[in-house]
């Protein structure tokens, strides 16, 4: 049986057959000083490196290099496994380890909240590299909404 010659076929694609360009602009990276808490340092906000999710498109392989070349040298992943699968980066645990930055992963489940042992852990974790003069990101699944 043939469609109606008033619909197109087209009309009925689904948005993720249709290929997108990924996006072409590097991945930016708010520093947030910590001077409030009496550190010299700042440490780095950025959305999900390689996400592709509804309208954004962004390409792993480029956001992981631009990370290196802005000199991450630590990373704070609060994604789940499952998340990382959802925004199609399932395996950017290990590109960060290929290109030599350290990954503290520590899955928070969306809209969950950790726990107190998790909290400290993950605050030991940032201090140790705070103090060590490393330069550390956070990232989650989401975009950072924090001006600077």
């Amino acid at each position: 049986m043939k469609p109606p010659s008033s619909i197109q076929t087209s009309e009925f694609d689904s948005s993720d057959e249709e290929p997108i360009e990924d996006e072409q602009t590097p991945i930016h990276i708010s520093w947030l000083p910590l001077s409030r808490v009496n550190c010299s340092q700042f440490l780095g906000l950025c959305a999900l490196p390689g996400c592709k999710f509804k309208d954004v498109r962004r390409n792993v392989q480029k956001d992981t290099e631009e990370l290196k070349s802005c000199g991450i040298q630590d990373v704070f992943v609060f994604c789940t496994r499952g998340e990382l699968s959802k925004y199609r980066v399932p395996n950017l645990l290990d590109l960060y380890q290929q290109c030599g930055i350290i990954t503290h992963h520590h899955p928070i489940a969306d809209g969950g909240t950790p726990d107190i042992a998790s909290c400290c852990e993950i605050m030991e974790e940032l201090t140790i590299c705070l103090k060590n003069y490393r330069k550390t990101l956070i990232h989650s699944c989401l975009s950072p909404t924090i001006p600077v």
